[in-house]
C-alpha cells in the first residue's frame, strides 16, 4: 500500500498494490492490518456507499454529516474518473477552509481518505463513473448537510455543472456555520 500525504493534515491518498496477469489484476482495497503496519490507523467503517454518476460534469457535494454522527470516508473510484475533493470545516483549525482535490480513477487505484470534519465533493470526468466510499458512521437524515460547491474557489474543471436540488441550494462556505471544532492531537 502506498500511502501520501497531502497538504491538509490527516487527509491522504491510500494506492493499493495491483497484482496483475493476462486475466486482469487483484487487489487489496481495504486491509487494517497492512495500514496499521505503516502508522495509519483509521477508524472503523461501519457502511458502504456506491453511487453511479451518468453524465461527466456531475458535481455532488460540498457534503458532510454534522456531529454525532460526522464521518469519515474512504473514497475510491470503481469505474471511470473523477475529481475528489476534502474541505477542512474544523473551526480553529490551521488548514480551516483550504481544500485539496485529487484524481480518482478505475485507472490509477487512488483512494482517498477524509476524516471526519471535512466536507466532501467530486465531479466526474466520464459518463457512467461510479464513486465507492467507506463511511465511519451511519447515514444519519437529520445530520446531513451541504456547503455551496463552486463558494471556495475550488477548479472543478467544469463550467455548467450537474447538480441535484440539494447542491444548487446549499449556502456560501463563508455564510454557513460549521458543525466541526479542530480538535488538536495531545
Amino acid at each position: 500500500m502506498q500511502i501520501e500525504t497531502t497538504p491538509l493534515p490527516d487527509v491522504l491518498i491510500l494506492t493499493p498494490a495491483r497484482h496483475g496477469d493476462d486475466r486482469g489484476f487483484f487487489s487489496e482495497s481495504w486491509n487494517r492490518r497492512t495500514l496499521r503496519q505503516a502508522g495509519v490507523d483509521l477508524p472503523e467503517f461501519v457502511q458502504d456507499n456506491h453511487s453511479l454518476s451518468g453524465q461527466a460534469g456531475t458535481v455532488r457535494g460540498l457534503h458532510y454529516q454534522a456531529p454525532p454522527h460526522a464521518q469519515g470516508k474512504l473514497v475510491r473510484c470503481g469505474r471511470g474518473r473523477l475529481f475528489d475533493v476534502a474541505v477542512d470545516a474544523r473551526r480553529g483549525s490551521p488548514t480551516y477552509g483550504r481544500w485539496f482535490g485529487a484524481e480518482l480513477s478505475f485507472e490509477n487505484g487512488r483512494q482517498l481518505w477524509i476524516p471526519a470534519g471535512f466536507l466532501h465533493g467530486f465531479v466526474t470526468r466520464e459518463p457512467d463513473t461510479e464513486i465507492v466510499y467507506k463511511c465511519t458512521d451511519h447515514y444519519d437524515r437529520a445530520s446531513d448537510g451541504a456547503v455551496a460547491w463552486d463558494s471556495l474557489g475550488i477548479d472543478w474543471g467544469v463550467d455548467d455543472p450537474v447538480l441535484s436540488d440539494k447542491d444548487r441550494a446549499a449556502p456560501a462556505f463563508d455564510a454557513w456555520q460549521s458543525p466541526f471544532t479542530f480538535e488538536a492531537a495531545a
